[in-house]
C-alpha cells in the first residue's frame, strides 16, 4: 500500500512541473449568436491546477446554472496531466452586441486571463450555426473515458439527489407574505446543470429575491440524520391573490452527475485514476400546498386598502403658508414589511379651491430572504385657487396585522393651510379698488372706460323695426321653449349618476388608453403600462358602479359573468389586468406590448357591446 501511494505522490509531482512548464487559460462558447430565448453555454478551461478564479460579470446576460466545476486527471505512457472547468449556462435579455469580459484565475502565484468573447443576440430565434470554438471543451470536458447517457430506469437517485420547496409558513391570511426557497440537496458530484420548467405560481403575487452574488454558495446541512451539500437553487417572494388551499407548483431540472466507471468501492487508486460516466437525471421538486385564510370580517375598518404586515405612516406639507395658485406638495409615506407594493392608493380629501393632481409614487422596497420592506411615498401637488384658510383633512390608514390576527388603525394630524392673495387674474375683483395697472391683468375680461367722445352713435338706432327685430318676436318664445325642454331632458338624462358613469366610461378609459399608446411610442414601459392599468380598472369601476377601494378579481369576475360575459372574455380581462399591475413594478419580457394595448382595446369594445 506505501508503494501504491508513493506512485501516486509521484505522479502528481511529474503532474505539476510539466503545468507549470506550459499552462493555458481559455474561455469558448457554445454560440457565438444566440436568440433572446435561447440558452448558451461559457466554459472556462486550464490544464492545470489553479486557485481564486474570478468569473466576468456578464453584463447584459442573466445566470441559468453556474458555476458547474469539473476536473480531470489522466496518465499517458506514465506522464501525468490534469485541467479544470468552470462553466456557466446564460440567456440573454435583450438583443445587442455583448462582450463576455476576461475571467482569472492564479497559478503558482502568477495571474492568468481569457480573452473576451463577443456574443450577438438577435430577437426571436437565431440560424442554426456549428461553432467549432465550443469543440476542444466539450472535448476536454468529456475526455477519451467519459460517457454522458440518461439515467437507466429504476435508477435511484433521489435518496442523493433531490429538490425541497422550501417555506417559512404554510397556513396564511390573504396578502400575507411568504417567502419561498428551492434548495438543491445532493451527495454526488453534479458537472452540469439545466433548468426543464419554473413553476408558475399561479394564484400569487411573486417577487423574485436578487442575489447580487451570481456565484452558488454551498453549506453542509443534515436532513433526515443524513449529511448534504445545500445550495439556494431560487427564492421567492409570495402573496395570496385569494383564499382557500393553493398548491405551488414543482420545479425540475436536469442534472448532469459524474458516477465512477470500472472501479469498486475499495479501489482507491482505480477510483483516482479510472473512468468515469456523467449521467443526466431529471429532478422534481414535490408540491408544496398552503393553505390561505381570508381577513376576518370583525373590526374591518371602512376604507381598508388591503394592507397586510406590520407599517407606519408619516405625512407632510412642504409650506404652510403660500399665494393663490402657487403649488403645495403633500406627501404621504407608508414604511414597513409586508406587501408595500399591493398597497391600494389612500383616499385623501382636499378642500374643493385646491386643485389636485395624480400623486407620484416612489418606492424604496428591498427583498431579502426575510420579506419585502422598505417604504412608498405618494406626492400629491396641490394648487389652491383662492385665498383664505383652509384645512387639509387627516388621512384614514390602516392595516391587518397577521401575527395578532387584528386589524391596526394608525391616526393621522390634519393641516391648517394659509393662502394670500395672488397676483392672478382670478383673485382680482372689479370692485377692490384696483388702479389701472392691476387691471391690465384683467383686460380680457374688463375693458377700460372710453373716454373719446367724438364718434358716438346711439345705441340699437336702426334695430327696432327691422326685420330681425321681428324675427326675435317670433321665434323668441319657440326658442325659449326649446331650450326648457332640453334643460328637462339633460336633467332627467344626468339624475342617475351611476348611469352617467356608465355611459362615460368608455370615454374616459380611452384617454388613458390614448396616453398609453403615447407611452407606448416613447418606449417608456412603466408609463404604458401604468395608464392600459388605469384605464381598464377606472372603466370597471365606473362601468359596473363599484368603488375602485373595492374592486378586486371576485367583484369582477361575479359581475361581468351576471351580465351574461362570456367566461373567455372575462379571464382575458383578469389576466391582462394581472400582467399589468405586475409590470407596472417588476420588468416583464417575451410580451408584445402592442399586443396588450390592441387586446385592453378589444376587451373595452366588446364590453360595450354586450353591456
Amino acid at each position: 500500500m506505501k508503494r501504491v501511494y508513493s506512485i501516486v505522490l509521484l505522479l502528481m509531482l511529474q503532474s505539476s512541473l510539466l503545468f507549470a512548464a506550459d499552462i493555458h487559460f481559455t474561455a469558448t462558447v457554445s454560440k457565438t449568436e444566440v436568440s433572446t430565448t435561447e440558452q448558451f453555454e461559457v466554459t472556462f478551461a486550464i490544464n492545470g491546477n489553479g486557485d481564486r478564479f474570478t468569473p466576468p460579470s456578464f453584463t447584459g446576460f442573466l445566470i441559468v446554472a453556474g458555476p458547474n466545476v469539473s476536473t480531470s486527471m489522466s496518465v499517458i505512457n506514465g506522464n501525468a496531466s490534469s485541467s479544470m472547468e468552470y462553466s456557466y449556462v446564460l440567456i440573454a435579455a435583450k438583443p445587442g452586441s455583448y462582450t463576455i469580459g476576461p475571467a482569472s484565475i492564479v497559478v503558482n502565484g502568477k495571474q492568468l486571463s481569457t480573452k473576451p468573447i463577443n456574443i450577438k443576440v438577435v430577437k426571436g430565434q437565431a440560424a442554426p450555426q456549428n461553432n467549432n470554438a465550443a469543440a476542444p471543451s466539450q472535448q476536454q470536458q468529456s475526455g477519451p473515458d467519459t460517457r454522458v447517457s440518461m439515467h437507466k430506469a429504476g435508477t435511484d437517485i433521489s435518496k442523493s439527489l433531490f429538490i425541497r420547496a422550501d417555506v417559512d409558513k404554510k397556513s396564511v391570511f390573504l396578502g400575507e407574505q411568504i417567502t419561498l426557497t428551492y434548495k438543491l440537496y445532493t451527495r454526488v458530484a453534479i458537472v452540469g446543470s439545466e433548468p426543464e420548467k419554473l413553476p408558475d405560481l399561479n394564484g400569487f403575487y411573486s417577487q423574485d429575491i436578487k442575489n447580487p452574488d451570481q456565484n452558488v454558495h454551498w453549506r453542509t446541512e443534515v436532513y433526515n440524520g443524513s449529511k448534504f451539500n445545500v445550495a439556494n437553487i431560487k427564492q421567492t417572494i409570495l402573496f395570496p391573490e385569494h383564499s382557500g388551499d393553493i398548491t405551488l407548483d414543482p420545479i425540475s431540472f436536469f442534472f448532469v452527475v459524474r458516477e465512477a466507471a470500472g472501479a469498486s468501492d475499495d479501489d482507491m487508486f482505480g477510483q483516482f485514476f479510472g473512468s468515469y460516466n456523467d449521467v443526466k437525471y431529471r429532478i422534481k421538486s414535490t408540491p408544496v400546498v398552503i393553505h390561505v385564510k381570508p381577513l376576518p370580517l370583525a373590526g374591518k375598518p371602512d376604507g381598508f386598502g388591503g394592507a397586510v404586515g406590520r407599517f407606519s405612516i408619516s405625512m407632510g406639507i412642504d409650506k404652510k403658508e403660500l399665494k393663490a395658485n402657487e403649488a403645495l406638495n403633500y406627501k404621504i409615506k407608508i414604511s414597513g414589511t409586508g406587501n408595500l407594493k399591493l398597497i391600494k392608493p389612500l383616499g385623501t380629501s382636499f378642500p374643493a379651491d385646491f386643485e389636485k393632481y395624480d400623486p407620484k409614487i416612489a418606492d424604496t422596497i428591498t427583498e431579502n430572504a426575510n420579506g419585502q420592506s422598505g417604504s412608498r411615498t405618494y406626492t400629491y401637488l396641490l394648487i389652491p385657487r383662492h385665498q383664505g384658510n383652509f384645512t387639509i383633512d387627516p388621512v384614514k390608514f390602516s392595516y391587518f396585522n397577521p401575527t395578532t390576527g387584528k386589524y391596526v388603525s394608525l391616526p393621522t394630524k390634519p393641516f391648517q393651510i394659509k393662502v394670500n392673495k395672488g397676483l392672478s387674474e382670478n383673485n382680482v375683483t372689479a370692485y377692490s379698488g384696483a388702479d389701472k395697472q392691476d387691471v391690465k391683468l384683467l383686460n380680457k375680461d374688463i375693458r377700460y372706460i372710453k373716454r373719446d367722445d367724438g364718434n358716438i352713435s346711439k345705441s340699437g338706432e336702426g334695430f327696432y323695426g327691422s326685420g330681425l327685430y321681428y324675427s326675435l318676436l317670433v321665434f323668441g318664445p319657440l326658442l325659449f321653449l326649446g331650450a326648457l325642454a332640453y334643460g328637462s331632458w339633460y336633467e332627467r338624462a344626468n339624475s342617475d349618476m351611476v348611469k352617467v358613469k356608465s355611459r362615460k366610461a368608455s370615454k374616459i378609459a380611452a384617454k388613458h388608453l390614448a396616453s398609453a399608446q403615447a407611452q407606448l411610442s416613447a418606449k417608456n414601459s412603466n408609463a404604458f403600462y401604468e395608464n392600459v392599468f388605469k384605464g381598464l380598472y377606472g372603466y370597471l369601476s365606473d362601468k359596473l358602479n363599484i368603488a375602485a377601494a373595492d374592486l378586486n378579481r371576485e367583484k369582477i369576475a361575479a359581475e361581468l359573468k351576471s351580465r351574461n360575459l362570456d367566461e373567455p372574455l372575462v379571464n382575458e380581462l383578469l389576466d391582462t389586468l394581472d400582467l399589468c399591475d405586475m409590470a407596472r413594478y417588476a420588468p416583464v419580457s417575451g410580451i408584445s406590448e402592442q399586443q396588450i394595448f390592441d387586446k385592453a382595446k378589444n376587451m373595452i369594445n366588446d364590453i360595450e357591446d354586450k353591456i
